[in-house]
């Protein structure tokens, strides 16, 4: 991490309204949600930003104690770098302080890949976002798995979790939130020690 002051943003990756709230694609979502019950916050609508945002503090207290603003935002996920760029400068981000939570398809499901930077791998909220800012954020890649058979990538993307990942999902957007909290108080090396198991 090269700038240490300022708030950390999260941004969960996902697509606004109800009928995406189970999707594979929100598991971004679920995590920010998650993050926020941690910190006793509520989502309300950003004043700058097509998003919704909760801030709040997260690690222990003393200097790993950090203050973080939690993001969701709500355009489309294909556009999630135009609200993910505007928060960075209302609250005067730098890159390197930036997290995004989204779906990963090349990692199984119930896999976590904590990294800095890179390619977007084909994932339309990771494009916009390095389209708008550039590749060096964090990245918590939470696996998903392949479609199975011939089914297409959109159409699996954008369905519920399967009855049997649900069982398996508490517990993957947990351990999810563990390592957003963990790369904020502990830094990436310690925190990809972690969860890149």
């Amino acid at each position: 991490m090269s700038d240490t002051s300022g708030p950390w943003l999260v941004a969960g990756l996902g697509n606004p309204g109800p009928e995406y709230a189970g999707n594979r694609h929100n598991i971004g979502f679920m995590v920010a949600d998650l993050l926020a019950e941690r910190i006793g916050g509520r989502f309300k609508r950003a004043q700058k930003a097509q998003a919704m945002v909760v801030e709040g503090r997260i690690g222990p207290p003393g200097p790993a104690n950090q203050r973080v603003v939690l993001a969701k935002p709500q355009s489309y996920m294909n556009l999630s770098g135009g609200p993910v760029t505007a928060l960075r400068d209302f609250y005067k981000v730098s890159t390197g302080r930036i997290i995004a939570v989204h779906d990963e398809l090349d990692i199984d499901y119930g896999t976590l890949r904590l990294k800095l930077g890179g390619g977007d791998n084909g994932h339309n909220g990771l494009k916009s976002m390095t389209k708008a800012m550039g590749p060096d954020y964090l990245r918590v890649r939470a696996g998903i798995g392949r479609p199975p058979g011939r089914m297409d990538v959109a159409a699996f993307v954008l369905k519920d979790f399967s009855s049997t990942e649900r069982k398996e999902l508490d517990w993957f957007v947990d351990r999810a939130a563990d390592a957003v909290e963990a790369l904020i108080t502990e830094g990436l090396e310690r925190a990809q020690s972690t969860y890149n198991s």
